[in-house]
C-alpha cells in the first residue's frame, strides 16, 4: 500500500476514504435521475459495490476516488478523484479524474476544487505523466469543468466498452492533461475561471 495520505483538504472540502454512512446518500445520489442523465443508473446493490470498490482503490494505492464531505455542509457531497483505467479503452492503460456529486451540491464549484486537488496528488505526488477524463457529448457541465481544470479535448470520440452497443450513452469524448500542461499552468498567472460552476 502506498504512504500517501488517504484524505485531502481544500479551502471548502475534505477528500477522504470512505465509510459506511456514505453508502445510503450514495445509493440516493445514484437513483437520482439528475444526477445519472449522462451515467448508466445503478441499482441498490450496484451503488454499494461501487463504493467498495473505490474505497479498495483508495486502499490500494492510498489515492483514488475519494468520498467528499463539506464540513459545516453535509457529510457526504458525492466523490471526486483519480482512478486507474485498463481493459479495452482505446487509450489504456491510463489515470482518470471522475466526480459524481449530488444535485444539491452542484453549481457550488465543488467538483472543481476537489478535481484540482485530486489532479495535484496525481501530479505531484504519484507523479504521474497524464491524467484523462471522460464523458458523454452532451454532459456539458462535466465538460466545462475538464476545460477548466486545464485539460484538452482530444480529436477523436470513442465508444465507451462499459456501455451496451446502440446505448446512447456509448459514445464519449475524452480529454487530457499532461504533467508539463499541468506544471505550466500552476507556475502561471491565477485561472480567471474561478467562479462556481454547476458541475455535475
Amino acid at each position: 500500500m502506498s504512504s500517501l495520505p488517504l484524505a485531502i483538504e481544500t479551502p471548502r472540502l475534505v477528500l477522504r476514504q470512505w465509510r459506511a454512512a456514505d453508502r445510503a446518500p450514495f445509493a440516493e445520489l445514484n437513483a437520482d435521475p439528475r444526477v445519472m442523465a449522462c451515467l448508466l443508473p445503478l441499482s441498490r446493490a450496484e451503488s454499494d459495490a461501487l463504493a467498495d470498490r473505490l474505497a479498495a482503490g483508495i486502499d490500494e494505492y492510498g489515492w483514488g476516488c475519494w468520498a467528499v464531505e463539506a464540513p459545516g455542509v453535509a457529510p457526504f457531497v458525492g466523490f471526486v478523484g483519480i482512478k486507474p483505467l485498463a481493459g479495452a479503452f482505446p487509450f489504456a492503460p491510463a489515470v482518470e479524474a471522475a466526480w459524481r456529486l449530488a444535485h444539491r451540491h452542484w453549481g457550488k464549484g465543488y467538483a472543481l476544487e476537489a478535481a484540482r486537488a485530486a489532479l495535484r496528488v496525481g501530479f505531484e505526488q504519484v507523479g504521474l505523466p497524464e491524467i484523462v477524463a471522460m464523458t458523454v457529448p452532451a454532459n456539458t457541465r462535466s465538460r466545462a469543468v475538464m476545460r477548466r481544470l486545464g485539460m484538452h479535448q482530444d480529436a477523436q470520440e470513442f465508444d465507451h466498452p462499459g456501455v451496451p452497443d446502440g446505448h446512447p450513452l456509448r459514445r464519449h469524448v475524452l480529454y487530457r492533461l499532461g504533467r508539463d500542461d499541468w506544471r505550466a499552468r500552476c507556475a502561471g498567472p491565477a485561472p480567471a475561471d474561478e467562479a462556481p460552476v454547476p458541475a455535475a
